[in-house]
């Protein structure tokens, strides 16, 4: 992929950035992350540069100065909230999130349980952590939050939580996801210092919607698109035009709490340190695109990809007809169809030349690999074997798997494990390649190019098994498919 960000400047000018806002208050700042910490894709895609670990590789510049609070909500903890992208409830990331940041050298100062009140299974979490010798405070649910501002600011209001202890300069806000209570906790965490002669700062660190590219750059597009479930929607920053005369981007719920916010600030020390939403925050990404073009289409292709996915969704009953509609809308803001996604026509020229699925990868070098439906190889699995030939300069003639190591498995599979597909799917094709690599050159050569699929892009024409999916992820290949299912079983 050509390079649109410089990932070495971002680091460095964002962390120098950080330190100069911890500067202008009492050398304490209370910093809410917005997003993923760590293993952020979504920026990696839309601005090829971007390392997904670079927030992360960001905050151990600062690590001797900064502490981590790890925030859930007892709401989310009641209803076993689970993140879509690991597949784990909520309170089992808070401490994979722990173990992931105490290993890169990160101190985890404690855990939040925000928006408590009373509930059982946030009470034996709690009691979990604490015999792991983790410390915990409780946040409870203020009547009347956000708008009811002179009992929020108050001994019944803020004044109820429990004061975190914490004893470094940068106290970063973070959480398993949204709705957890970051800025409240941040804001409750200023009222106690404030009590405490204590003149703490906060501030917001989104990289989302950039804030200063343009209100439909494709790059802030892509956000919306990424969070069309949430009906997120970017738009110029009002108070920043009024008080500097400068065109900002922000989205509409910074903007809409800002008054609340300004409120709470003024209460709690008598004037508010910012004069606009976008004065909250400090990300530094938008100086460090190198190349906007680069970015634009590396967006563009993004919205693609959210638009099969949240269609996906759709057919499989998780998301809502809302979600795609404003996808469409922001393609059509882009003029895009899905056909600008080079591997979906090809997908579906191949489906209609077979009868039957088919799909479709574009290699590193720009070409175009396809796999049909067979007797032996679902069309995921064909894909794979076809690429990892083509990358390894292997004859497309050459079996680098017998078809006599493939019929064994799929007796396996249908005489003595119950499926009715024979066909292999792409983790059974990758093990039958592995242990032909035993014994055959060709086979080891395909499998030693496992990791320059690391990026590609795929399609397929009707919804792939998740044990694909799973596959398709951890080879890195960013996968869409055609919103339908390959058979019309209600029972899957």
């Amino acid at each position: 992929m050509n390079k649109g960000f410089d990932n070495e400047k971002y680091l460095s000018m964002q962390s120098e950035h950080i330190r100069e806002r911890i500067a202008q208050f009492d050398n304490k700042l209370y910093l809410e992350f917005g997003g993923k910490l760590f293993d952020d894709y979504h920026a990696s895609r839309v601005l090829p540069g971007f390392e997904p670990d670079s927030k992360l590789r960001m905050l151990m510049q600062l690590r001797d100065h900064a502490e981590i609070v790890i925030v859930i909500s007892a709401k989310d903890i009641e209803k076993n909230k689970v993140r879509g992208d690991y597949g784990i409830t909520y309170d089992s990331d808070v401490l994979r999130l722990r173990d992931v940041f105490m290993e890169k050298g990160l101190y985890v100062g404690s855990v939040v349980i925000t928006q408590y009140s009373g509930q059982n299974s946030a009470d034996l979490f709690k009691k979990r952590l604490e015999k792991l010798g983790i410390k915990v405070y409780i946040h409870y649910v203020i009547e009347g939050y956000p708008r009811n501002i002179p009992f929020i600011v108050s001994d019944e209001g803020y004044g109820r939580n429990d004061y975190i202890e914490t004893s470094r300069p940068l106290v970063v806000i973070t959480a398993p996801g949204p709705g957890s209570g970051k800025m409240a906790t941040c804001l409750s965490q200023l009222y106690h210092e404030h009590k405490r002669g204590i003149h703490a700062g906060y501030a917001k660190f989104e990289t989302f919607p950039i804030w200063n590219l343009p209100l439909k750059h494709p790059v802030n597009l892509a956000y919306e698109a990424a969070t069309a479930d949430l009906n997120d929607v970017n738009m110029i920053d009002p108070y920043h035009m009024d008080a500097y005369g400068v065109t900002t981007v922000n989205y509409n719920r910074d903007v809409e709490i800002y008054p609340v916010l300004q409120a709470i600030f003024q209460k709690i020390f008598g004037e508010c340190p910012y004069q606009s939403p976008t004065d909250m925050g400090v990300n530094m990404a938008g100086n460090c695109i190198v190349d906007d073009e680069v970015c634009r289409e590396a967006s563009r292709q993004e919205i693609i990809r959210r638009y099969f996915h949240a269609s996906t969704n759709l057919v499989e009953g998780t998301g809502t007809e809302e979600e795609v509609y404003k996808i469409q809308l922001l393609m059509n803001q882009c003029n895009i169809t899905t056909d600008d996604r080079k591997v979906v026509p090809v997908a579906m020229e191949m489906e209609e030349q077979t009868g039957a699925p088919a799909a479709a990868l574009e290699l590193p070098d720009g070409q175009i690999i396809t796999g049909k439906t067979s007797d032996l190889l679902g069309a995921s699995a064909a894909l794979l074997l076809n690429a990892l030939k083509e990358l390894a300069g292997i004859d497309h003639s050459i079996h680098v798997i017998s078809p006599s190591a493939i019929e064994p498995i799929q007796r396996l599979k249908v005489k003595y494990l119950g499926s009715h597909n024979p066909r292999l799917h792409t983790d059974e094709v990758l093990v039958a390649l592995s242990i032909s690599a035993v014994n055959d050159e060709n086979a080891r050569k395909a499998i030693e190019c496992l990791s320059r699929l690391k990026g590609c892009q795929a399609h397929t024409s009707v919804m792939l098994a998740s044990i694909d999916l799973i596959e398709f992820k951890r080879l890195g290949i960013e996968l869409t498919s055609q919103p339908k299912y390959e058979n019309k079983r209600l029972y899957r």
